[in-house]
């Protein structure tokens, strides 16, 4: 293989990186809608009960250097929401439930509407702006139903 191909090649590969990477940043605290069949149970992650209009479930892990700063908007958003709680769960010592709810990177936000149904989904940090949003079209879809 003379030089060129291979230098040819590298570019190609890095390129390859370059794309992905930038696709997987692009993604990071954007909403993804789910499917709504799965019906989360509180006592699964040790609350009580989940909230009368939507749940702010957040799922986090002690080595999450952005999760403090997620944790702070989502308890705020939940202070000024009437019926809308937050619940922050650590990873750390539970796989279980990273596992059962397929969380691949802290911080990672679900917004159940008033059933448990995982309306939608944050990877990443998300923006105040989006979450409210979010949580605005949840709570005007459960209010419709």
């Amino acid at each position: 293989m003379d030089l060129l191909n291979a230098v040819l090649i590298l570019a190609a590969l890095l390129a390859a990186t370059v794309g992905v990477g930038v696709y997987l940043r692009w993604q990071q605290g954007r909403p993804r809608r789910v499917d709504p069949d799965e019906v989360v149970d509180p006592r699964r992650f040790g609350a009580d009960e989940l909230g009368e209009v939507a749940t702010l479930l957040q799922f986090s892990s002690e080595m999450c250097s952005r999760c403090p700063g997620v944790h702070r908007t989502l308890a705020a958003i939940a202070e000024t929401s009437a019926g809308v709680v937050h619940y922050d769960v650590d990873l750390t010592h539970r796989p279980d439930i990273a596992k059962h709810f397929h969380v691949l990177q802290t911080p990672t936000t679900l917004i159940l509407d008033h059933d448990g149904a995982v309306q939608t989904r944050f990877g990443g940090t998300p923006s105040r702006d989006v979450i409210e949003l979010e949580l605005a079209r949840v709570t005007a879809s459960t209010a419709r139903v």
